[in-house]
């Protein structure tokens, strides 16, 4: 099997494995203050460092969650116990941002999005400029078109109009450089699961400007921010996989030949390339073939050793139109979009199997009932 939806979940890095069992091997409470509770302690501290290395921040910065949802809805309750007024979303947000903001108690308002998937920016600049201080969600990177977001140029804005970025940079991380910084964020989602570490373990990284109100409420972990025992060998499996992931960046880069020539393909058999005149992550390709549905080619792919998803993988069974490619202006190709997306262990080989199987499959199934419709 060709497995090429790293976007849902990375496969887990040799060396986060090895990390995670070498941690419950340790055993011992990070909080406990004899030999085994130093020992994890220990641990916990050095897989913090790996973590804020990975987006430029100090390990102060980096509070542990358990997974990317909770450490969205931990920035957007902190926004609401700030007492902001409202929250702005952008259209191509995740439902960990969605969900979460939805259910916070403040008005939502959505940030349009264009052809290719980008944040619209006069949009976002004029809805500032109303009444209110307003929490914005900018992801870094979007999930299923891997289009980059201008989080730089929208911090800029938002921080005129005092108020405060939140960015989710879950699929981003590992793929492409992150200077949080320079990005000008005040907050950050994480995850571990998707550069190669286990899953059940995310981060929310804070700056400066953002104060932190605990949702979990316990024995103090976390300097305060977050009650309960932390998950040590979920962290040092997360600290691993960062600590190699830094190192890998440049080479993950390679994949946007691999991925353009199998865009190539596809397009030349009439499929419509989705966000490909934005700056996108180079490991993921997400295309539409009319009439082909999302879940017929899933299955068709799947059938030929190849694993893709329809957009985001979020509930056992789920294959939906896309919103994000409706939000795009293409309401006409989201119920056949598909999203490839490789990683760390992704071959040239891989991207060149999954475009033979595609066109083997549109050949059989997609061009057959686009000339029928």
């Amino acid at each position: 099997m060709t497995y090429l939806d790293y976007n849902a979940t990375a496969k887990v890095r040799p060396q986060a494995a090895a990390a995670v069992a070498r941690a419950l091997e340790v055993g011992g409470n990070p909080s406990s203050v004899h030999a085994g509770g130093r020992a994890a302690r220990a641990m916990v501290e050095e897989a913090r460092a790996a973590i804020a290395a990975l987006v430029g921040v100090v390990p102060g910065s980096v509070t542990f969650t358990s997974g990317g949802t909770e450490a969205n809805a931990l920035a957007i309750e902190s926004a609401k116990a700030a007492k902001f007024d409202r929250i702005i979303i952008s259209a191509g947000e995740h439902d960990a941002v969605v969900e979460n903001a939805r259910h916070s108690g403040l008005p939502v308002e959505i940030m349009p999005i264009d052809g290719n998937g980008v944040a619209d920016l006069a949009w976002l600049d004029a809805e500032l400029a109303k009444p209110g201080r307003a929490l914005v969600c900018l992801m870094l990177a979007n999930n299923e078109t891997g289009v980059i977001q201008p989080v730089a140029e929208a911090s800029a804005l938002v921080r005129a109009a005092d108020g405060w970025l939140h960015v989710d940079a879950v699929q981003a991380a590992g793929k492409i450089v992150i200077d949080f910084t320079a990005l000008g964020a005040d907050t950050m989602a994480l995850s571990s699961h998707k550069i190669g570490g286990p899953q059940g373990i995310g981060a929310l990284v804070a700056g400066t400007r953002a104060v932190l109100s605990r949702r979990l409420h316990g024995g103090g972990q976390e300097r305060g921010r977050r009650g309960g025992t932390e998950n040590v060998p979920g962290i040092v499996g997360f600290g691993a996989a960062a600590a190699v992931a830094i190192n890998e960046i440049k080479t993950l880069q390679t994949q946007a030949v691999w991925r353009d020539a199998c865009a190539q393909r596809v397009k030349a058999a009439g499929a419509v390339v989705l966000g490909e005149d934005a700056p996108r992550l180079p490991q993921t390709l997400c295309f539409a073939g009319e009439g082909f549905s999302s879940e017929l080619q899933v299955m068709t792919l799947d059938l030929s050793g190849v694993m893709v998803s329809a957009g985001a993988a979020c509930s056992s069974g789920k294959v939906k139109a896309s919103r994000v490619v409706e939000a795009m202006g293409r309401a006409d190709l989201a119920p056949y979009a598909i999203r490839v997306s490789g990683g760390w262990a992704t071959t040239e080989q891989d991207w060149i199997k999954c475009g033979d199987a595609w066109l083997q499959a549109w050949e059989r199934f997609g061009a057959r009932r686009r000339e029928v419709a």
